[in-house]
């Protein structure tokens, strides 16, 4: 693995990043004439990060939804998310989907995927409901990594009114964090969907983000072939294939339903 081409990734201005982010929220909520942001709070790097950025920028036009199935979501992932909410000052409420997945369940013939990803739909269902009822758009909590290899939930944890933090990759997303000022311990965490129990994403993708955003920056930044890749990334062509793949495969999730041309 390319070790020099990882850290030229990672080295960012993140001050102006934050600023321009701000600035895209605070044009976005003027120009749909908003009153404010909601979103989901999983506990995990990504959402924190979306948390931090709303804590400094729109603290009293921002409702975080913290939404566990107290089933299958690890203890320390609720004490985090809430831990960061009173940290931040921000506005929550915390509602447990066990129950609502629960009782969809009892209706549907089981699929152990298919059931996990409906967790990411139900709190889709939620997050647009207080969209609604307030007259608040729904910020997505995808980076680069995970939005590029298609790894989110469709119309789950990929339904969105605005994405951020979609142009910066995990690795950036990071030391994005760090600047930010977010706790460690969210930081160092694996990172997880939390769509089942033990559910990680390096262990479902099968390599580490480092290898995932290098192999991406190579494919899709600097619009190398795949064997090029492979050897600027100096990761073997397979698993650069794999990576590729799923970028093709994944396509569908990134675009808005496919339109019969008549």
């Amino acid at each position: 693995m390319n070790k020099a081409l990882l850290k030229k990734i990672t080295k960012k201005d993140y001050q102006t990043i934050q600023n321009k982010i701000e600035q895209f929220l605070a044009d976005e909520i003027s120009q749909r004439q908003s009153a404010g942001v909601v979103f989901g709070l999983s506990g995990g790097i990504d959402s924190a990060v979306i948390a931090a950025l709303c804590a400094k920028s729109l603290k009293g036009k921002s409702l975080a939804l913290v939404m566990p199935d107290s089933k299958i979501t690890p203890k320390n992932d609720i004490e985090d998310a809430l831990k960061l909410v009173d940290k931040l000052g921000l506005d929550y409420k915390l509602i447990d989907i066990s129950l609502v997945h629960s009782e969809y369940s009892k209706y549907l013939e089981p699929n152990p995927l298919a059931l996990g990803n409906l967790r990411a739909r139900i709190r889709s269902n939620i997050l647009y409901y207080y969209a609604n009822s307030k007259n608040l758009l729904v910020l997505g909590s995808s980076d680069r990594s995970e939005y590029l290899i298609g790894y989110f939930t469709k119309f789950g944890d990929g339904a969105a009114d605005l994405l951020p933090i979609v142009s910066l990759y995990k690795t950036q997303i990071r030391e994005f964090a760090k600047s930010l000022g977010v706790p460690d311990s969210i930081i160092s965490k694996k990172s997880s969907p939390g769509l089942w129990q033990g559910h990680l994403a390096e262990d479902e993708i099968g390599l580490s983000y480092e290898e995932v955003d290098l192999i991406l920056h190579c494919i899709t930044d600097k619009n190398l072939s795949l064997q090029e890749t492979a050897n600027s990334a100096e990761i073997d062509l397979s698993i650069v294939d794999k990576i590729h793949k799923l970028y093709k495969k994944s396509e569908h999730k990134r675009i808005t339903a496919t339109i019969c041309q008549l």
